[in-house]
């Protein structure tokens, strides 16, 4: 239960620290009690009275002042926390957790405490697009510290750019998706595909499918809630990528293809809820394709990579591969033969005829397809599916 949860907060100096209230509040109302611990020159920008208020517990701002009680006071959190969150996490304290310096309070917590640790980093673009900054985040992330955002946005100095600190929500709903649930994928890698792709026929127009993406953005979001390391293959879709998940922004199917080559490698699962273009234009035109004066238009298409099954061809025995199969009719014969001819261990297949189930819609009717069971399911929230999904992508990997 989230009231059994602790939640230690780490404020540190940049604008964005009055943020750091709105999230010590929405926490509160999930009943975590929540610890604030903050930086010198956070206390610049946001008083401690501010988040005492707020957390109903003391603010622990410096290592030498004498504490409430007997207790090395870092070391005592450290050990109380069940998770540990950043926000904002600038650029200076970034470099010191990827370093190991322990020169304050937080620092110092940080490095003791075993819990989770999630970040949310902000600042000037320019200092996120360093390199420094960027060695730094790669060191964090493979010690499995998480992140949410930086966002695009406007800045504190007036440029508009990426730097800008996730909103409080953002980080919220990260921070309880690391407190609740399962966590039967803790290490494990994830690759999901999701949304449509497009192939393009002139400057202005593309083919495409009614794809809406919702159903791997659930999975993804449900699988870094189970404590998977998740990297999204996107196609263009508006809505927008789960808290603490790696995106990588494709548009054609021979994109998609070329990420998924590159990264299935180090993936434990890939779970394949795109909906590629199984055709692309032989020779897209050049220029905007006009009108014929009542004649007819021919297109030439060429197939495209079958994804999937370049995927199970080459992957190794201990890796998992679930597909998803969109069908019109015959549901069942047309799935399974999909899944023997892709070697996947798991088809997911639905009717996008039926009610509820599909594109573009919140909710999903599946049948989990294996070369010897089928076992249909009644409508349910994407959500829902992705976490009987999770359920057979566990016992695959154990």
């Amino acid at each position: 239960m989230l009231s059994e949860r602790t939640v230690a907060l780490g404020v540190t100096g940049g604008i964005a620290a009055y943020k750091a209230a709105e999230i010590v509040t929405r926490l509160r109302k999930l009943g975590i009690k929540v610890f604030v611990v903050m930086t010198a020159h956070a206390r610049e920008f946001v008083a401690p009275l501010t988040f005492e208020s707020l957390s109903g517990n003391p603010v622990v701002v410096d290592m030498f002042a004498s504490p409430a009680r007997w207790e090395v006071e870092h070391i005592a959190l450290a050990k109380k926390a069940d998770l540990f969150v950043v926000a904002p996490a600038t650029a200076n304290v970034l470099a010191k957790m990827a370093n190991g310096i322990a020169d304050d309070m937080l620092t110092s917590t940080i490095l003791a405490t075993r819990a989770p640790v999630l970040v949310a980093p902000a600042m000037n673009t320019g200092m996120w697009d360093n390199a420094a900054t960027q060695a730094n985040v790669e060191v964090l992330r493979e010690r499995g510290v998480r992140f949410v955002g930086p966002e695009q946005g406007r800045l504190a100095n007036g440029d508009s750019g990426l730097g800008r600190m996730s909103e409080p929500e953002e980080v919220a709903r990260a921070a309880t998706a690391l407190l609740c649930g399962k966590r039967d994928l803790v290490g494990k890698n994830v690759l999901v595909t999701a949304g449509p792709t497009r192939e393009m026929l002139d400057p202005v127009r593309y083919l495409t499918n009614k794809s809406s993406g919702r159903m791997g953005y659930a999975i993804a979001e449900r699988a870094v809630a189970r404590g998977a390391n998740v990297t999204l293959v996107s196609g263009p879709v508006s809505i927008a990528p789960p808290p603490l998940v790696e995106v990588v922004r494709i548009d054609t199917t021979m994109r998609l293809f070329q990420v998924i080559m590159q990264r299935f490698a180090k993936a434990d699962a890939l779970i394949m809820a795109a909906a590629p273009s199984d055709y692309r234009a032989a020779e897209p035109s050049a220029s905007k394709i006009k009108k014929r004066e009542g004649k007819p238009l021919t297109l030439e298409l060429q197939e495209n990579p079958d994804v999937a099954a370049s995927i199970g061809a080459r992957r190794k025995p201990e890796q998992a591969l679930v597909v998803f199969a969109a069908e019109t009719d015959n549901v069942i014969e047309n799935g399974r033969e999909k899944l023997i001819r892709k070697n996947a261990d798991l088809l997911v297949a639905n009717d996008v005829t039926a009610e509820g189930a599909g594109f573009d819609v919140e909710t999903n009717v599946v049948t989990f397809l294996t070369r010897d069971s089928a076992e249909a399911f009644p409508i349910m929230s994407k959500h829902d599916v992705a976490d009987l999904l999770l359920d057979r992508v566990v016992r695959l990997l154990s």
